[in-house]
């Protein structure tokens, strides 16, 4: 959904007639704080949450109750109708359509673990071409290790996913849970921010960036070494777009299973450690990695011939991957002091600004890559794969702040010429020229460069756009995707282009492309749209295992 809705009030009330597309929002409970309920043995996770929990709530639940919406519930594409519900019109002029799935067994947040993460991932894969972003509600505990494994866990993510929960039960008189639930919902479905997020106390974090800092705080979450992607407000949602991380590779979602924490450890140093403990935890069974949370800027004790620089360096030779991450809550760890240049000659990976989650999550991650090796292993943890540390040397784009028409417009409209007259070089001047992201902007009929790529004249101008990280995703006035503008104009290179890139149709689009594909005017023109509309048929098998 285009970028520039939000702040574009002035825009929005120039088409009071129009009414935009509905934003489709899945919520996957896996259970945690937000949805309990009291018993005698204490807060316990609760099923029927949808009933008891949003119905009710009229933020929630405008009174209209649609059709139900399709959920995909297994690996063979199976699929079930469930309730859904809209929330009330936003101040974007738009609505969010929601339904839940909720795990068969709901967790205490102390209780997930990696078959926990592969049923998130699963769950976002087998229904990602029938929803516009998905809200995962968890318990707190745990919840930035496991904003940290789905950011690594999702492969060429184009949508949003936020993860949310609350400190007080949905159920309570006084909670936090309708806020972080309501905020997280609307940015779903309103931002096409395709990063797994954690929201908590009106702040949008980068999910992979985030940390507990507080057992009882309604501000539980931090993100010390990066600001929020987004902040709610009392009258809009701001949106740093020069801070969201997109991908670039042309290639479609799928995921990565099976990060088996078994095989990692985390081991804090401090004052007084004898090296034998360090050892012993060294020479477990089956470990591959160890992340070792250091004084500073990543400070041990001892020297170059200390008995734990020795036992660090015998570690890595065995092929341990040990990465060095800070204790404190920011700052980075880097070869500034003496102590921590020692253990990098000795094969101790520097963490840079990682937290304990990221880097935990992440050696999980790349050791259950197939046939990687400790050298590998050891050589990415110190490279940013989903905007988990600094990269200094990665380009930004500054969105722009606000809706009016300026030399934005003028930006987006000779893009607009130069695509439609198919000058590739021109594209590339006025993308290098502007300090934004214009490539997610769009015109009033919410057409973003994309869309006019989709039906233009060269081919090289749309691989361009997609190289650049720009959204396949994103849906105009009328409701529709680039993939189905495509289509419609014939054009089937642009068709495979995009498809490549991970571009599906909308739910929405489903029956008039499948029309199309049944009574189109000859035979090449039913196969093209034969082609878009049988993506969604099934699941396709591309799970990493």
């Amino acid at each position: 959904m285009p970028e520039t809705l939000r702040d574009d009030v002035d825009m929005h009330n120039s088409f009071p007639e129009v009414q935009l597309p509905e934003g489709r929002v899945l919520i996957i409970i896996t259970g945690g704080t937000i949805c309990m309920r009291k018993s005698e043995n204490g807060l316990v996770p609760a099923r029927g949450f949808l009933k008891a929990g949003l119905a009710p709530r009229p933020c929630f639940n405008d009174g209209s109750y649609p059709e139900p919406l399709d959920l995909v519930i297994d690996d063979a594409g199976t699929r079930k109708a469930v309730q859904s519900l809209r929330c009330p019109i936003s101040a974007y002029e738009r609505r969010v359509r929601y339904c839940v799935y909720e795990f068969e067994t709901l967790l205490d947040s102390s209780s997930i673990d990696a078959a926990g993460w592969d049923q998130i991932a699963k769950c976002i894969y087998r229904n990602y071409q029938l929803f516009d972003g998905f809200v995962v509600l968890h318990g707190t505990d745990s919840l930035a290790y496991t904003c940290s494994a789905l950011s690594f866990m999702l492969h060429n993510l184009g949508k949003p996913v936020i993860l949310t929960g609350s400190q007080t039960p949905m159920m309570e008189l006084q909670n936090d849970a309708q806020d972080n639930l309501l905020s997280s919902l609307i940015i779903a479905g309103h931002f096409m921010i395709p990063e797994v997020c954690l929201f908590f106390n009106y702040k949008l974090f980068r999910g992979n960036r985030s940390t507990k800092v507080s057992a009882d705080d309604f501000e539980a979450f931090a993100s010390p070494n990066m600001p929020p992607l987004a902040t709610v407000t009392s009258t809009r949602t701001k949106v740093q777009w020069d801070l969201v991380y997109r991908p670039t590779v042309v290639e479609p979602f799928s995921i990565q299973t099976k990060l088996d924490t078994a095989h990692v450890a985390c081991l804090r140093i401090f004052p007084g450690i004898k090296p034998e403990m360090l050892d012993a935890v060294l020479r477990l069974e089956g470990l591959k990695g160890l992340v070792l949370e250091t004084f500073g800027a990543g400070n041990t004790p001892g020297g170059p011939d200390s008995a734990m620089t020795r036992i660090l360096a015998d570690a890595v030779k065995r092929g341990i991957v040990i990465v060095n991450v800070t204790q404190c809550l920011s700052g980075s760890v880097s070869p500034l002091y003496a102590p921590a240049t020692v253990l990098g000659r000795a094969g101790v990976v520097f963490g840079q600004d990682l937290t304990t989650e990221a880097a935990l999550t992440k050696l999980a991650y790349l050791l259950a890559l197939p046939d990687a090796t400790p050298e590998e292993v050891a050589a990415r943890m110190s490279v940013s794969i989903r905007g988990e540390l600094t990269e200094k040397t990665r380009t930004h784009f500054e969105h722009p702040k606000s809706g009016t028409l300026t030399p934005e417009l003028s930006s987006l409209t000779a893009l607009g010429y130069a695509i439609q007259s198919g000058n590739l070089q021109e594209t590339r001047d006025i993308i290098r020229g502007e300090p934004r992201w214009l490539l997610n902007d769009a015109d009033y009929n919410l057409n973003t460069p994309v869309h006019l790529a989709a039906s233009g004249p060269n081919i090289e101008i749309l691989r361009d756009f997609v190289a650049q990280g720009a959204s396949v995703h994103l849906r105009n006035r009328s409701g529709h995707t680039p993939l189905y503008l495509a289509a419609a104009a014939g054009r089937r290179e642009h068709v495979e282009v995009l498809m490549e890139a991970g571009a599906h149709l909308h739910s929405d689009e489903m029956a008039s492309a499948r029309k199309r594909a049944a009574e189109g005017n000859g035979d090449g023109e039913r196969e093209l749209w034969a082609l878009v509309t049988g993506q969604t048929d099934g699941i396709e098998k591309v799970v990493r295992n």
